[in-house]
This record gives structure tokens, C-alpha cells and sequence, in this order.
């Protein structure tokens, strides 16, 4: 175990600054708001009047996986917000996987939302952004302007599936078993990752955003897996990327009263996901399909990226967003 650990209060961890020192072209400065009874972290850069751009990342990434975006976006004049779920990054980080629910993780970001009042939004999603944010927007609809989601989906039902899905997921699981980190690099699904998750002592997370960043094992070097490592200095502190697969399709019900508003919503919505996710490849069909805002749009499809595509292809999803800002 890590010489390093802040427990600020009985089952709350907070990461040591010190492990964010000199992380490779990450200069923001850090903003903290209490929310929930713990600290959370986020980047605001650009003008305070500038239009705000909300750029959620996912698991098991931070903010930081913003770097290349967030430079063009704020050079473009506008106000740049790149916050850091609870359990990652350099908010507070819960010991328990028991304190992290979908719905803990919604409220939490539209406190968020609401507390730095922010209007006219411009959404970047992905990953578990998506199923965040998009609860956000469906609470708060008035507040957002546009949508931009990659690689992400919001998995809903009603009726009996909704009853079943999660009990019948968790069942997949059990009968998955133990995947090792070889099975997982064979073939990184989303079953296989959440099996994974379940499973191992001590989640290598630098080295899990390398793998479906691009793709395959070894996609960063040494100096990036070490910056995602940054906000765990143990095991301790990963309750976060450890129980966030498991909830993916845990409030199935909510979602699907989610997508009762998507389902209205006419404002611009664009889909960026990747050619080469293993997790979420096909998934921008429903969005374009079932969300008025998405139709008659020219998506886009980013050639050659993993998962993490933002890692990859950074400057040109935010020249995307810059675009897709100054339609009409």
C-alpha cells in the first residue's frame, strides 16, 4: 500500500497533489466546489463570458483526457469546463464501490451545472459521460444549446426488460467468470472489460486506457499511463474505476425516462464515434436514429481510433465542436 494516503474523513480518499505535479502538457490551473459533502475538481479556462463548452469524460479517465481539446476551444473564445467525477481524477475519491450509484453521479453534475450556473451549453460526452450527462441534459434541458456525443450510449428500458436487465447483466457476468488481462487485450468487449473489472485486485488503469485508446496494449508510453495512474496512488483509491461497469445498465428505467426527452429534443445533436471502438462501435445509430436534433445532420466517423478517441484525436474533435458551434 501507498505511503501517500490522505483519508480526509472515514472512507473518503483524497489523492496528494503532489502526484499531479508536472504531468505532460496539463498546465490548467485547478478549481475545487464542494458538492455532496466532497470536493470535486474541474478545469475553467477562457473567458468566464465566453460560451460554455462541457467537455464529461468516463472510466477510468479524468479530465485530463481533455489536454489537446481544451487549448483550440478556449483559443476559439470560448469557456472551456472539464470536470472530474467523483472517485477520479483529483476529486474525492469514496473507498466504498457502495457510494457510487448512476443516479449519485447525475445529481452530482448537475449540482455542478447549477452551482457554476452555466447556460447555453455545448456537451461533449463520452464514455460514461454520455450516461451521465445525458440524465443531466433530460433534468435540465433548458441549459443546453447542442450535443455532441462519442462513443458513449445510454442503455434504456421499460416495462419487464427494465425489471430484468440488470439482474440478467450481472448473471452474463458471473457466468464470464475470471477474465485475465491477457483474455482482456485479446478481446476487449464491454462484457469481457466489466468481468475484468469485477475481478481484479488492482486495476492497472494507465494501461487500460492505453489498450482501447488505440486499440492495443501498449498505445501510450510510459509518461502517459503514468499520468492516468496519477489520481490512484493504490488500490484504495479506486472504488470509482473499479464499480462503474458493473452500474452501466443498472437504472435501466431511468434511462428510458431519459430518453423520453431526447426523444423531443430538437436542438443540434451530433454523433462522433470512432471506426474502431470494440466497446460502443454502431451505437451513434440510435442517437441518430431516435433524437430529432441528429437527423439530417452529416455525423462524423473518426478514422483509425480506440476508445479513448479524445487521446488520439483531440485537436480534431475539438475542431469539430469549434464547427458545429458556428452552424446556424
Amino acid at each position: 500500500m501507498s505511503a501517500l494516503a490522505d483519508e480526509i474523513s472515514p472512507g473518503i480518499f483524497r489523492t496528494p497533489d503532489t502526484r499531479f505535479d508536472n504531468l505532460p502538457d496539463f498546465p490548467f490551473t485547478p478549481n475545487y466546489i464542494e458538492l455532496d459533502g466532497l470536493r470535486f475538481h474541474y478545469v475553467d479556462e477562457g473567458p468566464r463570458d465566453g460560451a460554455a463548452v462541457l467537455l464529461l469524460h468516463g472510466e477510468p479517465t479524468w479530465s485530463y483526457l481533455y489536454r489537446h481539446m481544451i487549448p483550440p476551444l478556449v483559443a476559439a473564445g470560448h469557456r472551456v469546463i472539464a470536470p472530474d467525477l467523483m472517485g477520479f481524477g483529483r476529486s474525492d475519491k469514496p473507498t466504498s464501490v457502495e457510494d457510487h450509484s448512476h443516479q449519485r453521479h447525475v445529481a452530482q453534475m448537475r449540482a455542478l451545472v447549477l452551482a457554476l450556473d452555466l447556460n447555453d451549453i455545448t456537451m461533449f460526452v463520452q464514455d460514461w459521460g454520455g450516461l451521465i450527462g445525458l440524465r443531466v441534459l433530460a433534468e435540465e434541458p433548458d441549459r443546453f444549446a447542442r450535443v455532441i456525443v462519442a462513443n458513449t450510449g445510454l442503455p434504456g428500458s421499460g416495462g419487464l426488460r427494465g425489471y430484468i436487465g440488470y439482474p440478467l447483466f450481472r448473471f452474463l457476468l458471473w457466468w464470464e467468470g475470471t477474465v485475465t488481462w491477457e483474455e482482456l487485450s485479446e478481446n476487449p468487449s464491454f462484457i469481457r472489460w466489466a468481468a475484468y473489472s469485477q475481478t481484479v485486485e488492482d486495476m492497472p488503469v494507465g494501461k487500460i486506457v492505453g489498450l482501447v485508446a488505440a486499440g492495443k496494449e501498449g498505445a501510450l508510453d510510459l509518461e502517459l499511463v503514468t499520468a492516468y495512474d496519477a489520481p490512484f496512488p493504490d488500490a484504495r483509491y479506486k472504488a470509482g474505476p473499479r464499480i462503474m461497469p458493473y452500474l452501466v445498465p443498472s437504472e435501466l428505467r431511468e434511462n428510458a425516462a431519459a430518453w423520453e426527452v431526447l426523444e423531443q429534443w430538437e436542438k443540434p445533436f451530433l454523433t462522433a464515434f470512432s471506426d474502431s471502438d470494440p466497446i460502443t462501435r454502431g451505437g451513434e445509430v440510435e442517437f441518430q436514429q431516435r433524437i430529432p436534433g441528429a437527423r439530417n445532420r452529416d455525423h462524423l466517423t473518426i478514422q483509425g481510433a480506440g476508445h479513448f478517441l479524445q487521446e488520439t484525436h483531440g485537436p480534431q474533435l475539438a475542431d469539430a465542436i469549434i464547427r458545429f458551434m458556428q452552424e446556424p
